[in-house]
């Protein structure tokens, strides 16, 4: 289904967003996992999250959700029961990948399967870890569908991971949190750090690496958790805003996890008007209000120590480079191909749709033009980042722009059309 959008002269206004997409995914997980009623307040509520619960009530977790909030009954230590069916994940990898690292210390069977695009994407990255702590697993030459299969006490390893990735260290410390003695957890590059923050795991920095550790005796009890609205989500409002003239915009309480700012930094370094106020970090998770002004840009270095950090806003970072004075170019960012559809390849086919010469690279892309035409037509090749991505280029373009299969938004934010609407001019 084609989405058309028309150009936007200006916007002005304010914006509460769901909560944070990752982070809901770990607050239900380790609220399930807790013995007790965990409350979670701002939960998302988008499609790959809705993903995470069905699998959670599927294995034994009762939750209810009320006027915002939602109450988990969880199930205590290695008390999930086994679920009647397969667990379908839909299109999230974080469901099926954090899963395998709770299931792999149960003791029933169990299969996880997905959508197409999850199908496709790898999962050796996980196994490979899990069984050297002892877990059973098999797959599809390292794809979907797992089969999760009961096995004797899980082992704690020392593990360092091979590419800097919160879903696979998520998943080891899922795992951990099940074995008695002490998993130790490297990372060389940080990423995201959701899990070990809810979790107030121990770490320590050495040598220039993260180190995580994690055990039975960092086993999550029963509490409430408030999640801030999603940064990645924001990142559309945010570019929008940006290159649109004259326009101001006001978001609320969003996420300001230092491992989530990659983004926004990189921004406010390329000339953007970004402040950030009445910042909360009293909390697990530290939030506050961004206010974002038009500004102009300059297309600066993308430090390869910032690509974790920054890889889901990549998409939206491309639009606003091409507003941007100066090249626009993209290296150590592979992890990009093994997303919702492959982004590199996504990204420069539909800039080559508006006549950009874009040079493409097994780890990114690079560009040195701005643009050139004044309507186009879009695909978002079934991807929610490209499709809001190119959706906000529709908006700039003088006479608009539109987006194919705009429907995939809903895996993070289904009311991205209404936020647009209540904003612009």
């Amino acid at each position: 289904m084609y989405k058309t959008f028309k150009n936007i002269k200006k916007i002005n206004g304010e914006l509460k967003l769901p909560g944070d997409k990752s982070i809901s995914h770990r607050a239900l997980m380790i609220s399930a996992m807790a013995e007790g009623e965990s409350v979670i307040i701002n939960l998302s509520n988008g499609e790959d999250v809705k993903s995470t619960k069905k699998c959670l009530e599927k294995l034994g977790t009762k939750i209810f959700e009320v006027e915002g909030e939602a109450k988990v009954k969880g199930v205590g230590y290695k008390n999930f029961i086994k679920s009647k069916e397969k667990l379908y994940a839909g299109n999230s990898g974080t469901t099926a990948r954090l899963l395998c690292g709770i299931l792999a210390a149960q003791n029933f069977k169990t299969i996880i399967e997905g959508d197409e695009s999850l199908t496709q994407r790898p999962m050796q990255r996980i196994i490979e870890p899990l069984t050297q702590m002892g877990a059973n697993i098999s797959s599809n030459d390292f794809k979907l569908p797992l089969t999760i299969n009961p096995s004797n006490n899980l082992k704690a390893i020392s593990y360092t991971l091979p590419v800097a990735s919160a879903q696979v260290k998520s998943a080891v410390i899922f795992a951990g949190l099940h074995c008695d003695e002490e998993t130790k957890i490297i990372e060389k590059i940080p990423s995201r750090n959701h899990t070990e923050k809810m979790l107030k795991l121990r770490t320590e920095k050495k040598n220039g690496k993260n180190i995580i550790y994690v055990s039975k005796n960092n086993y999550p009890k029963e509490t409430d958790i408030f999640v801030p609205s999603d940064i990645s989500t924001a990142a559309y409002f945010i570019v929008l805003t940006l290159l649109t003239p004259n326009s101001s915009l006001l978001i609320r309480n969003v996420s300001l996890n230092e491992s989530r700012l990659g983004f926004v930094n990189h921004l406010i370094k390329m000339g953007a008007k970004i402040k950030f106020e009445n910042v909360n970090e009293d909390t697990v998770e530290p939030f506050g209000n961004l206010t974002i002004n038009s500004s102009e840009l300059k297309n600066v270095e993308i430090n390869k120590e910032d690509i974790p950090n920054l890889i889901d806003e990549i998409p939206i970072l491309t639009i606003a480079g091409l507003f941007a004075d100066g090249e626009f170019k993209l290296d150590n960012a592979e992890e990009l191909r093994y997303k919702e559809s492959d982004r590199i390849k996504s990204i420069v086919d539909n800039l080559k749709k508006i006549n950009i010469d874009v040079e493409e690279k097994i780890d990114g892309f690079s560009f040195n033009e701005n643009l050139k035409v004044e309507k186009a037509e879009f695909d978002s090749f079934n991807d929610h980042r490209i499709a809001m991505s190119f959706a906000v280029l529709s908006m700039l373009l003088k006479n608009g722009g539109s987006v194919n299969g705009f429907e995939c938004v809903n895996i993070s934010n289904p009311d991205f059309i209404e936020q647009i609407n209540g904003i612009s001019n």
